[in-house]
């Protein structure tokens, strides 16, 4: 099925919105948006700022977004599906690009592993076959984000490797100014989320301030300024105040612009209830 193809000069425009994008839904509307066009209206991103070893560490600190259904996010992400595909080892080992026509000639040819061939076997019964793989550089060894955008159905391997010769540069400039976008913005591991005086007291630690410092400028006692501490330790799952000062930047929870009001509610009560 023929679709209409965004052109270079319409490119340009969106990777300046995207760049001048507040929030990490809005970043993530504008890309979909324009992958739609191309014919992959199913897209998971992930990213992580804690890998080590063959680990992508603790899934709550990793951000995950998928326009899939919640079925398929649910297995994909939370199930650890993802880490079972042949796409998962190739992006966890390379940068770059390429298509999924590999895996469809691997699987024939029986060079996958046996989980990996399984997983290739569930994907096809949900309709997931072709579709491109990004895997982006980063300049943390602990930290890695990847992107796949999985074609339509109609769409086969052929018709895949026929857009990415064509269109690779647009795509991949999209794909590289998303990531970047997203991973600067605060938000995506909603069970992470701190309270405004948590994320104050923790601004004011990294500022070197005491904890009687703190209680003076806050205007509250010493006492209560352990607790939002302890709440923020316990919030990002640490266990020195120092590692939770660590961890919130790492994640750009502090030393950030507030969120609207409502958005910031929303998103503390969506982690509450997970």
């Amino acid at each position: 099925m023929l679709r209409r193809k965004v052109g270079v000069s319409e490119v340009l425009p969106l990777l300046s919105r995207i760049a001048s994008a507040k929030r990490i839904d809005d970043v993530w509307s504008l890309s979909v948006g324009y992958f739609r066009t191309f014919g992959f209206s199913r897209i998971n991103y992930g990213y992580t700022r804690f890998r080590h070893d063959r680990s992508i560490g603790d899934p709550d600190d990793a951000i995950f977004l998928s326009t899939a259904d919640a079925e398929y996010t649910r297995l994909y992400f939370r199930g650890g599906f993802f880490a079972r595909t042949p796409v998962y080892r190739w992006a966890a080992n390379n940068e770059g690009a390429c298509t999924w026509a590999w895996v469809q000639k691997a699987y024939e040819e029986g060079r996958l592993s046996p989980e990996e061939a399984e997983a290739v076997r569930q994907n096809a019964q949900m309709g997931v076959a072709a579709g491109i793989a990004v895997s982006f550089p980063e300049s943390s060894t602990r930290a890695k984000g990847a992107l796949g955008l999985i074609a339509d159905k109609d769409l086969a391997h052929a018709d895949v490797e026929k857009i990415f010769a064509q269109h690779q540069h647009e795509l991949l400039a999209v794909a590289h100014m998303m990531h970047l976008k997203i991973i600067q913005l605060p938000g995506g591991a909603g069970r992470r989320a701190l309270t405004g005086r948590q994320r104050e007291v923790l601004e004011w630690v990294a500022d070197g301030k005491t904890m009687q410092d703190i209680a003076c400028i806050m205007g509250v006692s010493p006492a209560m300024v352990e607790k939002h501490l302890r709440l923020a330790r316990e919030a990002l799952d640490v266990d020195t105040t120092a590692q939770a000062v660590a961890k919130a930047a790492l994640m750009n929870i502090i030393f950030q612009r507030d969120p609207a009001p409502a958005e910031a509610e929303l998103r503390l009560r969506a982690a509450a209830t997970r």
